[in-house]
């Protein structure tokens, strides 16, 4: 045994809603598919776990959830161990798996009653319901929901017990673009309201739109993490233009390490003020109209992709 294999102390932070700490977890066989990660969740944040597929999140999660223990490294939810203390956290947390087991034959309701007979101090049924805007299909049976409706039901039934901690594993899978927006709403209504919100989604507006903070995995350790902002920021910022006709691109002020692509010019840059400031001097002075011009900052994709395109050619040494 390894010292990566000996469990560390909590940092036992007050602050903190969720922790983990080098954790690690290995299946059988030998592969690592959580490699001594560490991050923190604070009360009332909602925090985003982003990554290819293998990259594992799915392992992660379930360790944070008490599913399975970690084979190195310590996991705390709400103070306590999530699998060896699962009767003091499961009454606090909710839970929406990317695909739940419903009996198909009971309607809507009965599945809610179902669930909230096993579930503490649980919201009635018909609360559940409306907060995720599944009411008009309270009668209908399960096996006749569509698959968005059907992750509605999922939603619900992770809200029953007005959980401090919500585990939202793909929660607008299957969505349309208004369920899915209804969702962003009652989540952030739910992070308002002070419930602590660990999210997985291959969705990154989504993440973009509701994250405090994010963790992007690959290969089963956290690349880079922090606010939207943060990931961002190491990344060169955009600007994308077409040359009228007559204007070669050699004309372009040399420092601006211009790109082109026919008329279409790409320029990255890590000031994006001050390149913008200088292109736009230039066009002025050159009595050259800029067409289709776009500058912005890198965006939450463009990180995203990065990492992935980047380190894709690494030896693999973890799947999910």
């Amino acid at each position: 045994m390894t010292s990566d294999d000996i469990p560390t102390a909590s940092t036992a932070d007050p602050d903190a809603a969720v922790e983990a700490a080098s954790v690690r977890r290995r299946y059988t066989g030998g592969f690592e598919a959580v490699r001594g990660i560490s991050f923190s969740v604070a009360r009332g944040e909602l925090f985003a776990l982003l990554g290819t597929n293998g990259a594992g999140k799915t392992s992660t999660v379930e360790l944070l959830e008490g599913l399975a223990r970690p084979d190195g490294g310590t996991v705390r939810v709400l103070g306590h161990d999530p699998y060896r203390e699962r009767a003091a956290v499961r009454p606090r947390t909710g839970v929406m798996l990317q695909e739940g087991g419903f009996p198909s034959d009971l309607t809507v309701t009965e599945t809610l009653r179902m669930w909230a007979g096993c579930t503490s101090g649980a919201r009635p049924p018909g609360e559940a319901l409306d907060l995720v805007g599944l009411t008009p299909r309270a009668r209908v049976r399960v096996k006749q929901l569509s698959g968005g409706e059907r992750r509605r039901l999922d939603l619900a039934l992770a809200l029953l017990g007005r959980p401090e901690v919500l585990f939202l594993d793909e929660p607008t899978t299957g969505l349309d673009a208004e369920g899915r927006r209804d969702t962003w709403r009652l989540v952030r209504e739910l992070r308002e309201s002070g419930t602590t919100v660990l999210l997985t989604t291959h969705y990154l507006e989504e993440a973009e739109a509701l994250a405090d903070r994010l963790a992007i995995m690959h290969q089963g350790r956290i690349v880079t993490s922090g606010t939207i902002a943060d990931v961002t920021a190491a990344r060169p910022a955009r600007i994308r233009f077409d040359l009228p006709d007559g204007v070669p691109p050699a004309r372009l002020p040399l420092s601006l390490k211009a790109a082109a692509d026919g008329r279409r010019i790409d320029i990255r840059t890590h000031r994006l003020q001050e390149s913008l400031h200088e292109l736009l001097c230039w066009a002025k002075e050159s009595q050259v109209d800029l067409h289709k011009l776009d500058a912005r900052s890198a965006s939450l994709e463009e990180a995203f992709l990065d990492i992935a395109q980047n380190r894709a050619t690494e030896p693999k040494g973890a799947t999910a």
